[in-house]
């Protein structure tokens, strides 16, 4: 769609269990590529100490969030926003009066960066933002984006303009492959919005469309509600392990890692217990997307939602996860069954195993077998040297440097967010990210990237550069050390910093195919790629350092970690199965044959093997459903895709530059704008 060839926020999949003139880097005038900031200073250091205060500045000027001035305050959005929806109506009326060429393409794409600078940032700025102010005009900005993106869906006149240029068998002929494959995609924007249906179904479909974004946030805000539950209900002795407040103790996850069984089932049944009006919503939601589908003309929203991707079909999806699910299916049992020993040596009196238990015991086989307590670790893995090792890869792959950055005043929302200049050793300046990596009150759990502006080309000759924002949740640096991370937090943030780059080096002409602007199921090859790296001990040695000593991560720990990995790697990715097998019934043919807690129970017994706890509702914690509907299995595709990818070229050298740049040119520089097995076969030849 013209704005919403977007995902809410690319990260990790669900964990074990659950799991006027803008300043510099602002969204105004873009600057040259070339120039470079005497500001620069190295990301390492940067990462490792708290940011400095700014000089008290009375009478400077408050450039507003991410350089745009306009959003200094909240009232900001509706400025922004009517100047998009402003300039929207001025580019539809140009389009719609002018001859088809490629010219109408250009337009289509400033029409839909218009749309998409306000309605991504406000995406972001709606979950993240501290304030209550800004998150509800946010809000506001995103539905108000929305439904005008919607009506010019179905706008037949839009839709003609287009259709014009795409039916001159000549016109088409001397398009360049990128403008073609970028009209063809904003022409299928237009046919699974029903462009095709008379005026009445169409304003239904707006309608339908406006009430699944407003279901899809209702829900998403529902999947991070915290339950409580009166203190007496639960055995004094595990009170601490929650937050406690009057009578009541507040639940607010799985506590997936406690070392009490009791603590990980209280939370499990607790957190998980169903919530009707969140359950309704779910419902709604489903529902609602079943009607779109069938009203523009497909059999299940499943199959209106794949069109375009490397599966193409449900079909192909269901084999692809039946097969997997094979092949995995001895090595889970063999797996729970290690888990289960491991249980009953611990808690001989109570060794049932439980979806509660994997993610804990399965951690304590790791550690026990390969002596891998995470606090050995930690010291080794300071977000700075994490930073510093990302930077020696990429320069030593792509020629890319990160800078830290000084924001000017408002520019964040946060004082803790570090901002990074993305800069090659030839070609300059790429883009921004801002790193919102640490935990406050209200932030969500999840781990993302967030596109906030997409880069193109721009009339002038100018590059439009890209900002993104990485969002982690990692703890605060303490007055006796910096930010530790586990080794888990150390493979994510390496995970998200795929996405940036893959946003950072999509050089497209269209920010409507921009970086991670792609098939759902190829948008995460680029961040499990860089799982990868993250487990290569020759690339973890460059950087792990002891945060006291300096000395380095001996190569015995290194490799005791990543053989660690495989252990219990089946069942963690028969519960991915799971997942993406729920995520397709659930999309699938409706009306449901039976309520979504029993298609729960039963998808959880057939395809995970551990028993359904009664009177719990995993699917309303599923936030994925949201972003990722009916594509969950995108993970586990992206993987396999991701594999080939690594084994092909940098298990032999992950630092090889001539592999790297293969990879820049044949898969992240395209963006969207290429087939992604196209791209696939190139780098793979």
């Amino acid at each position: 769609m013209l704005c919403a060839r977007r995902l809410r926020g690319l990260g990790p999949p669900a964990a074990a269990v659950w799991r006027g003139r803008a300043g510099p880097g602002g969204l105004g005038a873009g600057r040259r590529a070339r120039e470079v900031s005497t500001s620069w200073s190295p990301v390492g250091a940067a990462f490792n100490v708290k940011p400095q205060g700014r000089r008290l500045d009375l009478f400077g000027e408050r450039r507003g969030l991410f350089g745009v001035p306009e959003l200094s305050a909240p009232e900001g959005f509706r400025i922004a926003q009517e100047n998009a929806l402003r300039k929207a109506d001025l580019l539809v009326e140009r389009v719609c009066s002018m001859p088809p060429g490629p010219q109408t393409v250009l337009i289509f794409d400033e029409l839909s960066d218009s749309l998409c600078r306000v309605a991504d940032l406000a995406d972001f700025v709606k979950i993240a933002h501290p304030e209550p102010a800004f998150r509800e005009a946010a809000e506001e900005a995103c539905r108000s984006i929305g439904t005008m993106v919607e009506k010019l869906n179905t706008n037949v006149e839009l839709y003609q303009s287009l259709q014009k240029l795409l039916a001159d068998k000549k016109l088409v002929e001397s398009l360049d492959p990128e403008t073609r494959r970028v009209a063809e995609l904003f022409m299928f924007d237009f046919e699974i919005s029903g462009i095709h249906l008379d005026k009445e179904k169409r304003k239904r479909a707006v309608d339908l469309n406006v009430k699944i974004l407003d279901l899809s946030n209702t829900f998403l805000v529902g999947t991070n509600f915290p339950n409580k539950v009166e203190k007496h209900l639960l055995p004094e002795h595990i009170h601490r392990n929650f937050v406690v407040t009057g009578n009541h103790i507040i639940i607010d996850g799985l506590h997936a890692e406690a070392p009490d069984d009791l603590v990980r089932e209280a939370a499990y049944k607790i957190f998980l217990y169903p919530n009707a009006g969140q359950l309704k919503c779910l419902e709604e939601l489903l529902s609602h997307r079943d009607l779109l589908a069938k009203l523009v003309g497909y059999s299940t929203y499943s199959h209106r939602a794949l069109q375009g991707t490397i599966a193409k079909n449900p079909e192909t999806v269901m084999q692809f996860l039946e097969k997997l699910s094979d092949r995995l299916s001895e090595r889970t049992i063999k797996d729970f069954e290690m888990i289960r020993r491991m249980k009953m040596k611990l808690n001989p009196q109570n060794s049932e195993l439980m979806p509660w238990d994997p993610p804990y015991y399965s951690g304590v086989i790791r550690a026990e077998r390969y002596n891998i307590e995470p606090s050995l670790y930690c010291p080794f893995f300071s977000l700075g040297a994490c930073m510093e090792g990302l930077n020696i890869l990429f320069t030593k792959l792509l020629g890319i440097t990160l800078y830290a950055e000084q924001p000017a005043k408002g520019e964040v929302w946060c004082e803790d967010v570090r901002k990074l200049a993305v800069v090659h050793e030839s070609e300059g300046l790429l883009g921004y990210i801002y790193c919102d990596f640490f935990q406050r009150a209200d932030k969500p759990h999840q781990d993302c990237h967030f596109t906030i502006r997409g880069g193109r080309l721009k009339e002038d000759g100018d590059y439009q550069l890209p900002v993104v924002v990485l969002m982690l949740n990692l703890p605060h640096s303490s007055r006796n050390s910096p930010t530790l991370l586990t080794p888990g937090m150390m493979e994510n943030l390496f995970h998200e910093m795929g996405h940036a780059m893959h946003s950072m080096l999509g050089r497209t002409r269209y920010q409507h195919v921009t970086g991670t602007r792609c098939p759902t199921d190829f948008a995460e090859v680029p961040s499990i790629l860089m799982e990868y790296f993250a487990n290569d001990y020759r690339v973890v040695t460059q950087f792990a350092r002891h945060y006291q000593t300096g000395q380095s991560l001996p190569k015995s720990m290194v490799s005791r970690l990543c053989e660690s990995k495989k252990v219990c790697a089946a069942a963690d990715m028969q519960l991915q199965v799971f997942y993406a097998t729920l995520d397709q019934i659930y999309h699938g043919k409706h009306p449901l044959r039976t309520s979504t807690t029993d298609i729960l129970r039963e998808t959880q017994e057939k395809f995970y093997g551990l028993p359904y706890v009664p009177n719990t509702a995993w699917q309303l914690r599923f936030s994925h459903l949201v972003g990722y509907g009916a594509k969950y299995y995108s993970y586990l595709m992206s993987r396999a895709v991701a594999s080939m990818v690594w084994k092909e070229c940098f298990q032999q050298d992950p630092f090889n530059r001539a592999a790297g740049e293969r990879y820049r040119r044949e898969m992240l520089a395209h963006g969207g704008g290429k087939e992604p097995m196209l791209m696939v076969q190139a780098l793979c030849q």
